[in-house]
């Protein structure tokens, strides 16, 4: 629910996304929103864009990304910046949860 100050990881419905991905919406405003992504190994994030700036913090698990044309592997720790626009997807190579921030929210998610 937008604004809503405490999202506890137990209330925030997961959303099944097909093919090994779980999404689940956590904090949001219209500016800003928190949201977590697991992947079974195998699992496909297809290439896409969209007018949000975007960050991905790599909880757990490894990931092959694209982002613009460049491919890399990731894992735990690691953060990937994605400008409004720029095309990108990933393959998780090792089961694991991906956290994206966007700004501004995504509309489309709620």
């Amino acid at each position: 629910m937008i604004n809503e100050r405490w999202v506890f990881h137990e209330n925030a419905e997961p959303q099944d996304q097909g093919n090994g991905v779980v999404r689940r919406v956590l904090a949001y405003n219209k500016d800003l929103m928190c949201v977590e992504n697991s992947f079974e190994k195998g699992a496909v994030g297809a290439l896409h864009h969209h007018p949000h700036t975007q960050i991905t913090y790599v909880v757990s698990g490894v990931f092959e990304f694209e982002i613009d044309g460049v491919k890399k592997v990731v894992k735990a720790g690691d953060t990937m910046l994605k400008m409004n626009g720029v095309e990108h997807g990933c393959v998780c190579l090792e089961k694991g949860i991906l956290l994206d921030i966007f700004n501004p929210m995504r509309e489309d998610f709620v």
